[in-house]
C-alpha cells in the first residue's frame, strides 16, 4: 500500500529505453508514470549485475531504503545518482547511459497541470500522471458524476461545495475540462465506469443544467472507449458497499496495475496484487450485478425525464 502525503512529489515519460521503449498508452503521459518506469529499468539493471540495494545505496551515499523507494518510482531522480548507479551496475554503453540521464531529466519536468500545481495537494497531483498514462480506467462512484464525464456546469457545481473564491473555482473547473481531454485524444484510454443512482439524481445543479449532464453521459457512453453502466436504487447492496474507487492499469509492463482510494486530505495508491485482485474482483461483480450496457441509455433517459423533467427519449 502506498499512502500519499501531502509533501510527495510529482515528476513525464518517454519510456524509449524500458522495456524495448513502449511508452504508456495515453495523452501526455506525467513525470509520476515515467519515475516508475525509469525505476523498474534500473531495478532490472540492479538484478542482472547482481548488485544488492546496500551496494547500490553506497554507490549514491544513500540507504538500501533511498535505492527501494527509487526503484519504486516514490521519489524524483538525480542525474547524478542515475549516472552513479549505472557505472556500479556496469552499464557503460555511451549511448544507453544518454537515454537513462535524458528519462531522469525528463523526471524533473512538470506535467501540463503544473500551472495548477497552487490548487492541488501533492497527492492528487500523482493521481493526474497515473491517469494521463492509463491505458484502461475503471471507475465506481457513489456520490458524484465521474470527473472525467461531468459537465463544465456540474464540475463547477461540485467545485463549490468546498470552495467559494470565484477565480479558485474557475481554474479547478478548467482543470477538470482539461482532464477530460484525453478521452477524445488520438490514443484514449478505455474507461469502464459504474455509477450509482444516487449520483444521477442528486439536485446539484438547476433542471436545464441536470438535464444536460443526463445528455451528456449518454452522448459519452456512445464513445467506442467508454463504457457506462448505472446501480440502480431498486438492486440494494452490491459488491461495491465499500465506498468509491477506480482501477487504473498501463500498456507499459513495468507499470503496476493500482487502485486509488481518495480521502478528504490524502490518498491511498494500493499497488500489491492482492489488494489489486480484490478490487478488481468487486468490479467484475459489481458489473455483473448492476443494469448492463445495453440498458444504460434507457436508463439515463428515464432518470433525466424523472429527476429534471422534460419529455423522456431523445431530446
Amino acid at each position: 500500500m502506498i499512502v500519499v502525503p501531502d509533501d510527495m512529489e510529482s515528476g513525464s515519460f518517454d519510456g524509449s529505453v524500458l522495456d524495448g521503449g513502449r511508452a504508456p498508452h495515453g495523452v501526455q503521459p506525467g513525470p509520476t508514470v515515467l519515475r516508475i518506469g525509469l525505476g523498474g529499468a534500473l531495478r532490472r539493471k540492479r538484478e542482472a549485475a547482481g548488485v544488492t540495494r546496500e551496494r547500490a545505496g553506497a554507490a549514491i551515499r544513500a540507504s538500501p531504503a533511498k535505492i527501494s523507494r527509487l526503484e519504486l518510482g516514490r521519489v524524483g531522480f538525480k542525474e547524478r545518482d542515475v549516472a552513479d548507479l549505472l557505472t556500479c551496475y556496469g552499464a557503460n554503453d555511451p549511448a544507453e547511459r544518454a537515454q537513462f540521464i535524458e528519462l531522469a531529466r525528463q523526471a524533473n519536468a512538470p506535467g501540463w497541470w503544473h500551472q495548477y500545481a497552487d490548487l492541488l495537494p501533492s497527492w492528487f497531483e500523482t493521481y493526474l500522471g497515473l491517469e494521463q498514462a492509463a491505458s484502461m480506467i475503471r471507475n465506481y462512484e457513489l456520490q458524484f458524476v465521474p470527473g472525467l464525464l461531468q459537465t463544465r456546469d456540474y464540475a463547477r457545481a461540485v467545485t463549490l461545495l468546498g470552495h467559494t473564491d470565484p477565480v479558485e473555482v474557475e481554474r479547478r473547473v478548467e482543470l477538470r475540462m482539461r482532464r477530460q481531454a484525453l478521452l477524445t485524444g488520438p490514443t484514449p484510454p478505455t474507461l469502464w465506469a459504474v455509477v450509482d443512482e444516487t449520483a444521477l439524481r442528486r439536485t446539484l445543479l438547476p433542471a436545464a443544467q441536470g438535464r444536460a449532464q443526463i445528455t451528456h453521459l449518454i452522448e459519452m457512453s456512445e464513445l467506442p472507449n467508454v463504457s457506462l453502466q448505472v446501480a440502480p436504487l431498486s438492486y440494494g447492496g452490491h459488491a461495491a458497499a465499500g465506498g468509491p474507487f477506480a482501477i487504473l492499469r498501463f500498456a507499459e509492463p513495468d507499470l503496476p496495475d493500482i487502485v486509488y482510494l481518495e480521502q478528504l486530505t490524502s490518498a491511498l495508491y494500493l499497488d500489491k496484487r492482492p489488494d489489486v485482485r480484490h478490487y478488481a474482483a468487486v468490479m467484475d461483480r459489481l458489473c455483473t450485478q448492476v443494469e448492463q450496457l445495453d440498458r444504460t441509455e434507457e436508463i439515463l433517459m428515464d432518470i433525466r425525464a424523472d429527476a429534471y423533467g422534460g419529455v423522456a427519449g431523445r431530446p
